[in-house]
């Protein structure tokens, strides 16, 4: 059975009342309209400190509000909480998003029914893919509380006793589910609480017969053991899980974790071969039909896992180009497509500037990489320890590491 929690809880609509109450029947997208006036959304989300991209999705009714935005967007519009009353809550145990085709409720209610076939479990994996590809720009407490809720509903139903497809079926989609309820975990800053998601993630692929979902749950503890400096072990986590799921995404990834690792070792040779490993699997593995999905590396990922190590190797040349890459492939005319991968890649163009000798640029790009709404706060605070250490090695007595660090500090301290 899983071995993680659900997270439960009834939600009531609120009311507010003043001089710009929304009417009766005004919808959330209306609503934020009339609010938002003539200011363009890029410049609201920079006031709300959200993502650009996905403010744009929702406004355009192509994703649906959740609380923790429209809170961000009523004190960015002074709007005394008009926008998070018209954020709509299920009176019922789970939360649901109705932009997706199918219909969550009634899916919800053919599990716990015992309802289950094969319509049932594509429908299942259909949803548990959404979830993965909104792991990059979503907030991560609410979807995190949305993945609790689907772990809950499988776990009761592999309680009741179901067919040998349906129990596999089950189990691929709980181990997925457990996966990305343990990344979110570890980008909250709650270290404890995913490990033991990855470990839960690791039995059901391995129970479950996926390969994939265990060399994922490597690659999870080589994450965590590269931000928290366990070099070693990142190593032995990366072959470990390449040795489980030979020629797979987590394959892919687990060599830019590996080449990631040997960058901090100083092991240029290291750097090189792994991301050589890494680059020829990406090469034999199709385009992937759904790039944003967090468990697919596209090729789009390996300029990011490239800048990092270049970075560490001290070739800025290549660092900086690789960064300008990831900011490219990025950016959308809705705004941040990969908001985490971009920051780390403004942070990376920051140590080039302080390399360089421009420390003006290096503190500016610094800080403004430390400003965005959707982060990975261990990964973050790894990476901006590095540039801090860099900047007070480079530039002692300045005020611009003082300024730097002090703004990293803030983000640690979540404030």
């Amino acid at each position: 059975m899983l071995a993680v929690g659900v997270e439960t809880g009834r939600h009531t609509l609120t009311s507010t009342r003043g001089a710009r109450m929304t009417t009766g029947r005004e919808t959330f997208v209306q609503a934020l309209a009339r609010f938002q006036g003539a200011m363009s959304l890029r410049e609201l989300a920079r006031r709300a400190r959200i993502d650009a991209g996905h403010l744009s999705r929702v406004a355009r009714g192509v994703r649906p509000p959740h609380a923790d935005l429209a809170r961000a967007l009523d004190r960015a519009l002074n709007t005394d909480g008009q926008l998070e009353a018209l954020v709509e809550r299920k009176p019922a145990r789970f939360e649901v998003d109705d932009f997706r085709p199918w219909e969550t409720a009634e899916l919800l209610g053919r599990i716990r029914a015992g309802a289950i076939n094969n319509g049932t479990i594509e429908s299942l994996e259909a949803t548990v893919i959404e979830l993965c590809c909104e792991y990059p720009t979503r907030d991560a407490h609410s979807l995190r509380r949305e993945a609790h809720i689907w772990l809950g509903e499988i776990d009761r139903q592999l309680r009741k006793p179901v067919g040998l497809a349906a129990h596999e079926g089950l189990l691929h989609a709980a181990g997925w589910l457990a996966l990305l309820t343990g990344c979110l975990e570890y980008d909250m800053g709650q270290r404890a609480a995913a490990e033991a998601t990855r470990v839960a993630a690791r039995q059901l692929g391995e129970e479950g017969g996926n390969p994939e979902i265990v060399g994922w749950s490597f690659e999870m503890s080589a994450w965590f053991a590269l931000t928290q400096g366990r070099l070693g072990a990142v190593l032995d986590a990366a072959r470990a899980g390449q040795a489980a799921a030979p020629g797979g995404s987590a394959a892919v990834q687990l060599a830019g974790q590996e080449a990631k690792a040997a960058a901090r070792l100083r092991d240029k040779e290291g750097v090189r071969d792994a991301l050589e490993h890494g680059r020829v699997l990406l090469a034999s593995r199709p385009a992937p039909s759904r790039p944003d999905h967090h468990f697919i590396v596209d090729p789009a990922k390996w300029d990011f896992y490239a800048m990092d190590a270049y970075r560490l190797a001290g070739d800025d040349a290549r660092a900086a180009q690789h960064a300008r890459t990831v900011l490219q492939l990025g950016s959308s005319a809705d705004g941040e497509l990969a908001p985490m991968r971009m920051t780390e890649a403004r942070l990376t163009l920051a140590a080039v500037a302080a390399r360089g000798g421009d420390l003006e640029q290096a503190v500016t790009a610094g800080i403004g990489a430390l400003s965005g709404q959707r982060k990975s706060l261990p990964s973050l605070l790894m990476v901006g320890g590095e540039l801090d250490a860099e900047l007070h090695s480079r530039y002692p007595g300045e005020s611009g590491p003082a300024d730097f660090r002090e703004a990293l500090r803030s983000v640690a301290a979540g404030t």
